[in-house]
C-alpha cells in the first residue's frame, strides 16, 4: 500500500468504529468465534507456512503458536462478560449521595506490529485481545516472515471487512506510512531500535502504545538446583525456535562448583532433544534470513564452544551451540543473541550474579534454578525484570492468568488474558451524583462552619 492507501484505510476504519457496531458483547463475541473457527479450518496452511519461513514443526507449530492462540481466544470468550462489565468502587464520604464506576471502553481504531519470529501467535493474539476490548484493528505483519504473513493476510480478509480488521503487507515504507497516521493505540512487537521509532512517531499524536521488545534474559543456576532437569528445561526452552525466542534463556549464570555437572547434563540434553546431526533434524528450525545468520555466528567465539558450532549457510541453520569460560566482556554477551547459542558464566556468590544483571538494561526474562527459598527471594527482590520462572524457562508467558510484558528497555505494557484485554481499553471513571441532596460547604462564601466541615470531610 502506498500513503494514500494507508491513510483511506484508517479513515475507513475510524468511520466504521465511529457507527458503534463493535461495542456490543454479542459483536465481538461473533468476531471471536469466527477467528477461532478460521485457524482450526486453516491449522494444515498454518502450519506449512510456519515450516516455510522458520522451519518449524508441526508439533512446535501446534505447541507455541497455534494451540496458545486457541487457548487465549478461548479464555476470551470464556471471560468477555466479566471483563467488560461495569466495575462499581466506593465513593468518598464527602461526595454523598453519589455512586462511583468504572466502564471499560476500547480505544478506537488501534495499529498492532507484529514480528516474524513467532508471526502467527504474535500477530493474531494482540488482534484478538484489541477485538475483545471492541476496537477497529490495522494489523501489519512482519516481511521477514512473508509465508506466514500472507496466509494470516488471507484468513482475515477471508472473514472480516477491511473497515474492521484490515492487513497492511509490506516493508520498512509501510511502515513508515502507518506510524505517520494517527491511531487511537499502537501495540508493538520487536526490536528496542524499531521501538524507539514507534515510539516516537506515537508522541507526535500522543498516542500510547506497548512496546514489547526483548534482552539478556539471564538464567541463574545455583548449586542446590536439580541440575539435571535444570539442563533439560533449558536447553528446551533456549534452543526452541532454534533460540528466536524473545524470552529465551540469554545465558546462564551458574554456581561455580556445580559448573561442570551442569554443562555435563546440557550436553547430554542437546544429544537428547536434537541427536548428533540437528542441522539435518526434521524438527530442527531455521535462522530467519542470511543477516540474522551471519549475525549470530559473528557472536560464536570457537575457542571457548565446548559443544556444537556447525552451521550451514545454505539452510540458514547452525546447531546448538554452547560456549563455556564466557566473560562480560566477550562479544556474546554484548547484544541479544536471538538464536541457538549458549554462553555459560560463573559466580562464587550470588550477589555476584545480581551485580552483572543490574549492571545491564532490564531483561525481558529472568529465569532462576534454586531449592533455595531465601536466594530465589533475594534475586526476586534485587532485580528488575519482566517476568520469569523459578525452576523452568519461557512457560510463564503461556497462560492468560498473568500479564506479560517487560520493563525499561526490554518494555513497557503488558497484554495476555485480562491483561491483554485492559491494555486495549480505556477505563472511564465516572462519579453518578444524586440530586436530591446538595451539601453547601464547597461553595462560597466560606465560612469559618464550612471550614470545619471540609476538615471534618477530607482528613
Amino acid at each position: 500500500m502506498n500513503r494514500e492507501e494507508i491513510g483511506a484505510t484508517v479513515a475507513r476504519q475510524r468511520r466504521f468504529f465511529e457507527t458503534g457496531k463493535t461495542l456490543p458483547l454479542a459483536f465481538r463475541r461473533a468476531a471471536l468465534e469466527r477467528l477461532r473457527s478460521a485457524i482450526r479450518q486453516n491449522r494444515q496452511l498454518l502450519t506449512e507456512a510456519l515450516r516455510a519461513d522458520l522451519g518449524k514443526s508441526a508439533v512446535e507449530s501446534y505447541m507455541c503458536e497455534v494451540g496458545l492462540l486457541l487457548h487465549e481466544i478461548g479464555y476470551l470468550l470464556e471471560h468477555l462478560e466479566e471483563f467488560a462489565a461495569v466495575r462499581t468502587v466506593k465513593t468518598p464520604f464527602a461526595q454523598f449521595p453519589a455512586k462511583s464506576y468504572v466502564r471499560p471502553c476500547p480505544y478506537g481504531t488501534v495499529l498492532v506490529m507484529s514480528p516474524w519470529n513467532y508471526p502467527l501467535l504474535l500477530t493474531l493474539d494482540p488482534l484478538a485481545e484489541a477485538l475483545a476490548a471492541g476496537n477497529t484493528v490495522v494489523v501489519k505483519p512482519s516481511a521477514y516472515a512473508p509465508h506466514t504473513g500472507e496466509a494470516v493476510r488471507a484468513l482475515l480478509e477471508d472473514i472480516f471487512p477491511k473497515k474492521y480488521v484490515a492487513v497492511v503487507m509490506g516493508g520498512r515504507a509501510e511502515n513508515t506510512c502507518l506510524l505517520e497516521e494517527k491511531f487511537d493505540y499502537i501495540f508493538f512487537t520487536g526490536s528496542k531500535a524499531v521501538g524507539k521509532e514507534v515510539m516516537a512517531k506515537a508522541a507526535m499524536h500522543l498516542t500510547p502504545v506497548t512496546l514489547e521488545l526483548g534482552g539478556k534474559s539471564p538464567c541463574i543456576v545455583d548449586a542446590t538446583a536439580n541440575l539435571r532437569l535444570a539442563a533439560r528445561r533449558i536447553v528446551f526452552g533456549k534452543f526452541l525456535n532454534c533460540g528466536q525466542t524473545c524470552v529465551a534463556p540469554d545465558y546462564i549464570l551458574c554456581e561455580a562448583t556445580v559448573r561442570e555437572e551442569l554443562l555435563g547434563h546440557i550436553k547430554r540434553e542437546i544429544l537428547r532433544q536434537f541427536g548428533r546431526d540437528p542441522l539435518h533434524g526434521k524438527d530442527y528450525g531455521k535462522i530467519i534470513n542470511e543477516k540474522h545468520f551471519h549475525r549470530i555466528c559473528g557472536l560464536i567465539d570457537e575457542k571457548k564452544v565446548v559443544y556444537g558450532g556447525e552451521r550451514d549457510e545454505k539452510t540458514l541453520k547452525i546447531a546448538p551451540t554452547v560456549m563455556d569460560g564466557v566473560t562480560p566482556e566477550d562479544a556474546v554477551m554484548q547484544e541479544e543473541i536471538f538464536g541457538p547459542v549458549l554462553p555459560i558464566l560463573t559466580f562464587e556468590q550470588i550477589g555476584e550474579a545480581i551485580a552483572l544483571i543490574n549492571s545491564g538494561e532490564r531483561p525481558l526474562a529472568l529465569y532462576i534454578f534454586s531449592s533455595s527459598k531465601k536466594r530465589i527471594e533475594q534475586v526476586h527482590r534485587a532485580v528488575r525484570f519482566g517476568g520469569g520462572c523459578v525452576n523452568d524457562v519461557i512457560v510463564h508467558l503461556a497462560t492468560p492468568y498473568m500479564g506479560f510484558g517487560g520493563v525499561g528497555e526490554s518494555g513497557m505494557g503488558a497484554y495476555h488474558g485480562k491483561t491483554g484485554f485492559d491494555t486495549f481499553s480505556h477505563h472511564k471513571s465516572i462519579l453518578h451524583k444524586r440530586n436530591w441532596l446538595d451539601l453547601p460547604m464547597r461553595y462560597q462564601p466560606y465560612t469559618r462552619l464550612k471550614e470545619a466541615l471540609i476538615r471534618a470531610f477530607l482528613r
